[in-house]
């Protein structure tokens, strides 16, 4: 089963060759550098940046109100963007549903699984059984397990659960950077598939997923690059943070992104379960190896490429941390890619602005930069928010006061239109407490700001099988 750029090792395992790990490392920084965010930031970024603090500093000085009242104008413009997606995010919620307009005719094409592994030894008998279910022809299927050369553990694993020789093991030696997206730009120089898509250890795809990707490729025009399936969380019962969890996964899958999708507009993709053509992911240059959320960027990637983008209603189910400390390592390295991800798009904002056209850029600002500044600003803007309340409640302004109910009120459409479509009242339940959750955001964006500077390629692992 060997084929171009990878050595075989044995039946059904093949370890890339030296040119082709470079090609996965380096071959979107090679041929379009200013789309990688291998540069963490450009020249002239900087010099902007030092302007503007520059300007920060004397206006600051000589009219400290006009700082203030800027700041306080660009945050309210940030939380009231993502508070009117939350609320039309629950209208979305409320219409029905828009199946594929007619099945895939013809023949079956071959579809390819990438499965990225690290450290996974204990999943590997739940990937492969949710394998096994996929309802998909297996002359067709190539899925290839993404592993590397130094994990013992998960690699002996995976050579002892007896694989079907649909399923090939592909070795990456240890380099760097260490990086999901690495992995998936491996698996997909040796993809035989007209179609691709990415599964993560812990997932379990419906049964149905590919063939209903396909029934959505083609009713959705030779334009459409990718469909998301919604992911779901299947372990929100395990503690208060798995189940925040799971609510806002509700909200973004079956909210957030069938809305934007339903507009014609660009969203953020989710870490698995997007579908790919695979000729346009190969020409957009596959995944930027130094940016630890590769979905978010590639999908942009894409849109400004001119491909659209559709959603799934077959879910696939994932598992949500259980503990703070790792649901905190998580964060903090979503926030960090949507920080590279943004400084990429931002390298050359009326490029963007064209490509994207009016309304995806703001999509692309509410969704990205709205997450962003929405994590470093809610805890404070909180607080700040609380003492006025509590100290000289007199001094709140109409305009914030107004802002904060409008928050919680779109938080609780989003939130109660999620639990109604999966018919999970503890979702409800869990927005009693969803402003908690949002303050803990802070802290994450703090090691996201930190890491970004001294650590832009590291992928905190998030462990899976703890709860």
């Amino acid at each position: 089963m060997a084929a171009d750029g990878v050595q075989g090792l044995a039946r059904g395992e093949v370890v890339l060759d030296e040119p082709t790990l470079e090609t996965a490392r380096f071959g979107l920084a090679k041929a379009w550098p200013r789309r990688s965010a291998r540069t963490r930031v450009t020249l002239p970024q900087a010099l902007g940046l030092a302007a503007l603090a520059l300007a920060a500093c004397a206006i600051s000085y000589w009219r400290p109100d006009w700082l203030a009242h800027s700041v306080h104008f660009a945050l309210f413009t940030i939380f009231a963007a993502c508070a009117v997606l939350r609320l039309t995010s629950a209208l979305a919620m409320a219409l029905p549903e828009r199946a594929p307009k007619r099945q895939w005719r013809g023949v079956l094409p071959v579809y390819t699984v990438l499965c990225p592994m690290f450290q996974e030894a204990g999943q590997i008998p739940r990937l492969i059984a949710a394998l096994e279910c996929l309802d998909y022809p297996r002359e067709a299927l190539d899925v290839k397990l993404l592993l590397e050369a130094d994990d013992a553990a998960t690699l002996a694993a995976a050579r002892a659960a007896k694989l079907p020789p649909w399923i090939e093991l592909i070795v990456l030696a240890p380099c760097k950077p260490r990086t999901k997206p690495k992995a998936l730009n491996a698996g997909l120089t040796h993809a035989r598939g007209r179609f691709i898509t990415v599964y993560d250890a812990e997932d379990a795809p419906a049964p149905s997923q590919l063939r209903d990707a396909l029934d959505a490729f083609a009713s959705g025009g030779a334009d459409l690059a990718c469909v998301q399936a919604p992911l779901l969380i299947d372990n929100g019962k395990n503690s208060w943070i798995a189940q925040q969890f799971a609510l806002e996964y509700a909200v973004q899958f079956l909210g957030q992104a069938s809305l934007l999708s339903r507009l014609g507009l660009p969203f953020p993709l989710g870490g698995s379960s997007n579908h790919f053509r695979t000729e346009g992911l190969r020409a957009a240059g596959g995944w930027d190896a130094f940016n630890v959320t590769e979905d978010a960027d590639v999908g942009f990637r894409l849109a400004r490429d001119g491909w659209r983008f559709g959603v799934l209603q077959t879910p696939t189910f994932e598992e949500a941390p259980v503990r703070l400390e790792a649901w905190l390592r998580q964060r903090s390295r979503w926030i960090k890619g949507h920080l590279q991800t943004w400084l990429v798009l931002m390298r050359d904002p009326l490029g963007a602005l064209r490509e994207l056209g009016f309304a995806g850029f703001v999509a692309m600002q509410t969704t990205m930069a709205g997450t962003v500044f929405s994590a470093f600003c809610g805890a404070p803007a909180a607080l700040a928010l609380l003492t006025t309340l509590i100290v000289s409640p007199s001094r709140l302004s109409v305009w914030d006061g107004g802002l904060a109910g409008f928050a919680l009120f779109s938080a609780m459409c989003a939130g109660l239109a999620a639990a109604a479509k999966q018919s999970k009242p503890a979702l409800a339940v869990a927005l009693f407490s969803v402003p908690i959750y949002w303050c803990l955001a802070f802290p994450a964006a703090c090691l996201a700001l930190y890491e970004l500077v001294l650590r832009p390629f590291y992928w905190a692992k998030t462990q899976h099988g703890e709860g």
